[in-house]
């Protein structure tokens, strides 16, 4: 009985789970008035294996990319912001790579002091 019960739940769960998801996705196509909205194409580059990575884990969660796209657009014109922190990477900062290219250019011309030392490991 206790196994038909675990097994009761878990279905009970996932009903509740996937009830809300087909809420999510009315949302993210109906208007402001709870109108279905006017569709229009989008269309950018990405790079084929980010799309490959993405439709895979879009596919796990039971979505088309379209879906996710409509949901990441609804809550930046919700929220007006991007809905996460985009940050640079001070690697490819014009400083670092003015810096990279200076001693690049020392080691090229033989002017560079180079000495070894043992590797650091994390």
């Amino acid at each position: 009985m206790k196994l038909v019960n675990n097994i009761y739940n878990v279905i009970i769960n996932n009903i509740k789970c996937f009830t809300m998801y087909i809420k999510v996705l009315e949302y993210c196509c109906m208007s402001k008035r709870g109108e279905a909205m006017e569709q229009t194409m989008i269309n950018f580059r990405i790079d084929r294996e980010l799309k490959e990575s993405m439709e895979k884990v879009c596919k796990e969660m039971g979505m088309s990319m379209t879906t996710a796209f409509t949901i990441f657009a609804k809550k930046v014109s919700r929220e007006g912001r991007i809905p996460f922190e985009v940050s640079a990477d001070p690697f490819y900062s014009e400083e670092n790579i003015n810096e990279l290219k200076r001693r690049i250019a020392l080691i090229e011309s033989n002017k560079a002091k180079l000495t070894p030392h043992e590797l650091i490991e994390e």
